[in-house]
């Protein structure tokens, strides 16, 4: 009798660890499958940078600085093999977009440009989708993260060599987040 009772407690054992193993795999793929929909978004705004360069540049002469920053950040962005790479540059990318976003406020005859504000809109628009699929990519490794720290799935995670992984973080993008909006009139 207790022969059955504890192959009967070992089967189930057994079985709670697949699935335990199971839902892991799940949601590492959620956020994999998050990551390759946002990366789509990220694609497109490397599309656009480009137009967006080649546009401005015959209007900013002396801010090749911030044109050089955009592009190797794209660049970077573009050739980043693991999502860690790839997070790591979005985040380059995205500060080299601030900046150029600063400097522009000083060329108002560009900002009158019918290219200029079709590609700004393009971009604004692709930097929306990427805000809410970046938010999305969070969810999706928060729950990663919360379900393979938490008893019991920590002990499988560390006999299987699930790892935590990283949120994708604002960088340096942060500080101006930070800041209250200045209003002029």
């Amino acid at each position: 009798m207790i022969l059955i009772i504890c192959i009967i407690l070992a089967v189930v054992l057994f079985f709670a660890i697949i699935g335990l193993y199971n839902t892991i795999i799940s949601l590492r793929n959620n956020r994999e499958k998050a990551f390759a929909d946002m990366d789509v978004q990220l694609r497109y705004r490397h599309d656009l940078i480009p137009n967006l360069v080649e546009t401005v540049k015959g209007y900013m002469q002396h801010e090749a600085e911030t044109l050089k920053a955009v592009t190797e950040a794209r660049a970077g962005a573009m050739n980043a093999r693991t999502i860690d790479e790839k997070l790591a540059f979005e985040n380059q990318l995205g500060s080299a977009l601030q900046g150029l976003k600063v400097s522009l406020e000083r060329y108002p005859d560009l900002k009158a440009n019918q290219n200029f504000l079709k590609l700004q809109d393009e971009i604004s628009d692709v930097e929306n989708k990427i805000a809410a699929s970046r938010r999305f990519f969070n969810s999706t490794t928060k729950e990663y993260n919360t379900r393979i720290e938490t008893f019991p799935a920590n002990v499988l995670s560390g006999m299987f060599g699930f790892r935590r992984e990283v949120f994708f973080d604002l960088g340096a993008e942060r500080a101006t987040v930070s800041e209250a909006p200045k209003v002029k009139f």
